[in-house]
């Protein structure tokens, strides 16, 4: 959601009045929006189904964490999408350690990477606790039975 003009509160593009998202899509974009991420957001909407997908769900204007962390606390479950570049992302590791927070079942779907490949780079971007808050939320995430994609195989 986002304030317009008039201050009133209006709604993200996708959002309908008191709807709850059904699915958050956790991704890293530059690996999976044109696959994986956009065509699972593709086929629960197809289904009937409310994914929540930053690129699809947010419009200008709108905050990102603030509509994020709202969509998590909004959603039934999320579906973590893994890839190679999906913990160089500050983004994402927030969005999953908020997931796993807010006790909301995940389900990881692991692409061209593998749970024990999945660490937390330190390069002096995250203080202490955000690093401890990430790092705890990999290892979470690497112990939940998930579903594994080789896009070279299809």
């Amino acid at each position: 959601m986002y304030r317009g003009k008039d201050g009133e509160r209006e709604l993200s593009r996708s959002q309908k009045p008191d709807q709850l998202w059904e699915v958050f899509i956790n991704h890293r974009g530059i690996d999976t929006k044109r696959s994986v991420a956009g065509l699972l957001y593709d086929n629960l909407t197809r289904h009937e189904l409310h994914p929540f997908m930053d690129v699809k769900s947010m419009s200008p204007g709108d905050k990102l964490f603030e509509t994020i962390d709202s969509a998590i606390r909004n959603c039934k479950v999320g579906v973590a999408i893994f890839s190679p570049h999906y913990c160089e992302s500050e983004f994402c590791l927030h969005e999953l350690a908020t997931l796993l927070e807010s006790k909301k079942k995940v389900i990881p779907i692991f692409v061209d990477i593998k749970p024990s490949e999945l660490r937390v780079m330190v390069n002096g971007r995250f203080g202490v606790e955000e690093l401890q808050r990430f790092r705890w939320a990999l290892m979470e995430a690497k112990y939940i039975v998930g579903l594994a994609f080789d896009s070279s195989n299809g």
